[in-house]
């Protein structure tokens, strides 16, 4: 008899992990009534979210990568398609953006080398204006309206600014008017750091929800803070339900969770949109997730009990937005100008490269990855393989790499005979006289693993001795708030000319 109980015990077991196994990878389909998080994997932290109606409008951080600012939309809030982005200038590391809609023009307030800056358009579409210095010396700009219609920005440490009516210059002094919630001493945080003020209303109130703790360091550190008040200008009042999201301890899968904005959706319900690191892919940078709100008797937003950002979510019962394809993407450099989930690192400069006949032609800069200014894409997926077909013109030297910034970096190349491995920053011929001018490389990165493959004809795959192990490119090493990228790169003397990229994901690898 008791042989029995452990088996049937063994297979409701079974069948529940079966069930729930089933249900999570089919929760973030359309239609099925659930989604998980995150909504954008990959490297998109600092969230900023605007609803337009019934459209919503998401921009994230977007550093040394140009052009910046991509903008994303959205009718339910789980599928999202670039729409464009609003800086082409290179003037930074940009951070923490505010996308904000007041008297019919958009506006974006971020910070770049320490200082604020705003760009405007009467279209979410653009064309996006240059950047105005607002000659503010300060980071993470949140923006709010008072109900008489006067305009105040917010900034890190809990100050504000009054705003010209126009949005676009400081008319008074900073005043400070919020010290943040005392975070307990026996926490492991990585400093105060109060950041990130984002701030709405809600019937009577003003909300202002700040993140503190710092953006990485412990994985408990970074958290999500709400007060409120009467007035724009405080004084504020903490919520008795702070923090109101915080990683209690290292073993969870969504760490380090901050910088939220709650929002009113199109049919009433509230949401937090914000970001976190995923245990064992801190290289993946910042994800953006999403949370329900409930909003109490008395007046405070918190997290409704039960709900878990590492379990499925009833979606949103919102429009339907034709969701794009995550499976992979694939660019054959069509037509004459660069796919919007490109991006350059640390410049643009359009007389680089030119778009045309179905290739992408990169002039080549520096002697090195690091200071070649490659091109960019933002993987999303645990494992995944990138190709490419490459021409060398010249004397040149072109490659498929992963990067993190101008020191950490890793890949294989090719130069006009030889293909390359480069390991952590050293640099060698691995397989000599090989190649020509044309040459097809390929990269297989399996939870952090990568392998490296040439080809002659993009078919037969020849595996170098080379692997590398990446997970360790990350802002708790290298600090930056980065991500690992996918690059492009050309240097040297001459020409590198990229066709036919191809990233796939590898499903059950």
């Amino acid at each position: 008899m008791n042989n029995i109980k452990v088996f049937i015990t063994l297979l409701f077991f079974h069948l529940a992990f079966i069930s729930n196994a089933q249900y999570q990878t089919t929760a973030n389909e359309k239609g099925s009534g659930y989604y998980t998080n995150p909504i954008f994997a990959g490297d998109y932290p600092d969230p900023s979210i605007l609803r337009d109606g019934d459209n919503y409008y998401v921009v994230h951080s977007s550093f040394e990568y140009y052009p910046g600012l991509l903008i994303w939309h959205s009718k339910d809030l789980i599928n999202w398609t670039p729409v464009t982005t609003a800086l082409n200038k290179s003037i930074g590391s940009v951070w923490a953006p505010d996308l904000v809609k007041c008297n019919n023009k958009y506006y974006i307030y971020f910070p770049a080398n320490d200082k604020i800056y705003v760009v405007v358009a009467d279209s979410i579409e653009g064309p996006w204006s240059d950047p105005v210095d607002l000659n503010i010396k300060n980071i993470d700009p949140g923006h709010v309206v008072d109900e008489k219609g006067k305009r105040y920005l917010y900034s890190a440490n809990g100050g504000f600014v009054p705003l010209s009516d126009d949005g676009l210059s400081v008319i008074g002094e900073t005043k400070h008017v919020y010290d943040g919630w005392p975070i307990p001493r026996e926490w492991s945080i990585e400093c105060f750091c109060m950041e990130g003020p984002k701030l709405v209303k809600r019937g009577e109130y003003y909300y202002l929800t700040v993140a503190e703790g710092g953006t990485a360091g412990p994985a408990t550190g970074h958290m999500i803070i709400s007060a409120r008040s009467k007035s724009p200008l405080g004084p504020w009042e903490n919520s008795p339900h702070n923090p109101i999201i915080r990683a209690e301890d290292s073993n969870e899968r969504w760490l380090s969770k901050g910088h939220g904005t709650p929002f009113e959706d199109a049919k009433g319900n509230w949401w937090m949109l914000f970001h976190a690191y995923e245990k064992g892919f801190y290289n993946m940078g910042r994800q953006t997730l999403l949370l329900p709100l409930e909003w109490t008797k008395d007046g405070w937003y918190k997290i409704p009990d039960g709900i878990s950002d590492e379990k499925p979510i009833k979606r949103p019962k919102l429009g339907v937005t034709s969701k794009e394809s995550t499976a992979s993407f694939i660019d054959n450099f069509a037509g004459s100008t660069l796919n919007s989930k490109w991006s350059f690192f640390t410049e643009y400069n359009q007389e680089r490269f030119k778009v045309k006949d179905n290739g992408i032609a990169i002039k080549g800069k520096g002697n090195g990855i690091g200071n070649c200014s490659p091109l960019l894409y933002n993987p999303t997926n645990h494992a995944y393989t990138a190709e490419v077909e490459m021409l060398i013109e010249g004397n040149a030297t072109g490659g498929l790499v992963l990067i993190y910034n101008n020191v950490a970096y890793s890949g294989i190349l090719a130069d006009g005979k030889d293909i390359l491995a480069n390991i952590h920053g050293w640099q060698f011929a691995t397989e000599k006289n090989v190649t020509k001018e044309r040459v097809f490389l390929k990269i297989k990165s399996i939870n952090n693993t990568v392998d490296m493959y040439y080809s002659i004809d993009g078919k037969n795959w020849v595996k170098i001795e080379n692997s590398l192990e990446v997970s360790g490119f990350h802002h708790n090493a290298f600090s930056g708030f980065l991500g690992l990228r996918i690059g492009l790169c050309s240097m040297g003397e001459g020409t590198v000319i990229f066709k036919n990229f191809k990233y796939s994901p590898i499903i059950n690898p």
